[in-house]
């Protein structure tokens, strides 16, 4: 398929996250870094949470998703990222950008259904806890998480064909690190406002429904815990749901920047930079923020590290 000279299915080139940067290396390092600390976090996290029983709750297993979904999303864009770094070569195929297109709006939307669906269980486990076996069972964890697989499938599956059906033109030069909607919007050769406006109105309802569960939940738990009487019962409380405010917080603040605010308040570096910031840097902090602030999560650690450290000691007798 042609566009006057230029073909629809000819490939991009990402300018990177720095499109002027005298130490590659050194930006090549740090994002390896953080690559790796991610990967290997979120996959003890997964790890601890399948082979200690005491982790073997809702809450829990709705975080190993979480971790899983954190895995993904960041091998979505990183590792393209450091091949385009160490070997300078910046090109993307149409097929590849639109692969990562499509998985990176599907774990997104997730992670977005996931984190406002968690603040149900929350809510449940405060406000109803004699009723949380019931309310929160396998059945029930098992829904949420295919309600948040198939809403961010949804949105991969509805944006991706519209976004890459547009003909592309100009430089072909993606002024991102990755393939992100608005970047490549910026490239098309056709009016794409209507299509633009129906994808605010999307993103609106993405993050309007979330926030309304967490909205609702919150309060109710601010309710039920200002009543309580025994100041340990408050504080294990907020403690609680307090990691999973800051999360929701730095998710779904980066993404109203990025989808909701108006283009004057935008510019390219911004962009990148709130962009790196749910893409690179949440995927390490999320489990960070739950292990560091859960009891529960640093003794198991602790348990399963103290297991390997004895089992090294016998193995050397």
């Amino acid at each position: 398929m042609e566009w006057g000279n230029y073909s629809m299915y000819a490939d991009f080139l990402l300018l990177g996250l720095f499109s002027d940067n005298d130490f590659p290396w050194l930006l090549f390092a740090l994002i390896l870094f953080v690559f790796v600390i991610s990967i290997a976090s979120n996959t003890i996290m997964i790890i601890l949470i399948h082979i200690d029983s005491r982790l073997h709750t809702p809450m829990y297993y709705l975080l190993s998703q979480l971790s899983l979904m954190d895995i993904l999303y960041i091998s979505t864009i990183v590792p393209k990222m450091l091949v385009d770094q160490i070997l300078g070569q910046r090109a993307i195929s149409f097929a590849g950008c639109t692969a990562q297109h499509f998985l990176y709006l599907t774990l997104a939307g997730a992670e977005f259904f996931l984190l406002g669906l968690m603040s149900y269980d929350r809510y449940v486990a405060i406000c109803n806890p004699l009723r949380y076996p019931v309310l929160m069972s396998r059945k029930v964890c098992m829904l949420i998480v295919l309600a948040a697989w198939l809403g961010g499938s949804i949105d991969g599956f509805l944006l991706t064909p519209v976004t890459m059906q547009f003909p592309f033109c100009a430089s072909r030069e993606i002024n991102h690190f990755f393939c992100e909607v608005p970047a490549l919007l910026k490239l098309s050769c056709t009016d794409t406002s209507t299509y633009e406006t129906a994808m605010y109105v999307c993103c609106i309802m993405m993050l309007l429904i979330p926030f309304s569960v967490i909205s609702a939940s919150y309060t109710r738990i601010l309710i039920t815990v200002y009543r309580m009487s025994e100041a340990e019962g408050r504080r294990k409380a907020v403690a609680t749901c307090s990691s999973h405010m800051v999360v929701v917080s730095l998710f779904y603040g980066a993404a109203m920047y990025t989808y909701v605010l108006p283009h004057s308040y935008h510019t390219p570096e911004k962009d990148k930079a709130v962009s790196a910031f749910y893409t690179i840097l949440t995927p390490l902090l999320n489990p960070l923020i739950y292990s560091l602030r859960n009891k529960d999560v640093t003794g198991s650690l602790q348990k399963a590290l103290g297991k390997c450290l004895s089992s090294g000691s016998v193995s050397t007798f």
